[in-house]
């Protein structure tokens, strides 16, 4: 059966500045747990924790530049180019230099139990 989101729903993010989460599918907006799309809006400045999540992570920049971090490489994601991260990698997402809006797929869903976000 279809399932229309007229609109997403707003998450609390983590990191050093306020970063906008707009969930469409997921736990919270739809009740999915296998899989997560979010629009993320971040602004110049943003740096989020580490983490290791249990879940792959699939990014489509649309705008700006997002940096991704994990224990071995360094990785610039500028807007029309995108970046797959597996479970289990240590990763850590920012936004030094510009205001950024990227699509963030989780497979399975993205949930806060399952990030493992450093302390």
């Amino acid at each position: 059966m279809a399932k229309h989101i007229s609109q997403p729903t707003i998450i609390p993010a983590a990191g050093t500045k306020p970063k906008i989460i707009e969930e469409f599918f997921g736990h919270v907006n739809s009740g999915d747990a296998g899989i997560s799309i979010a629009r993320m809006k971040s602004p110049a400045g943003w740096v989020e924790p580490g983490q290791t999540p249990e879940f792959d992570e699939y990014t489509v920049v649309l705008k700006g530049r997002l940096h991704v971090e994990t224990r071995r490489e360094r990785f610039t994601v500028a807007a029309g180019e995108a970046i797959h991260t597996v479970a289990g990698e240590w990763i850590r997402y920012s936004t030094p230099e510009e205001d950024t809006e990227y699509l963030a797929v989780c497979l399975p869903a993205f949930h806060p139990d399952t990030v493992h976000r450093d302390e």
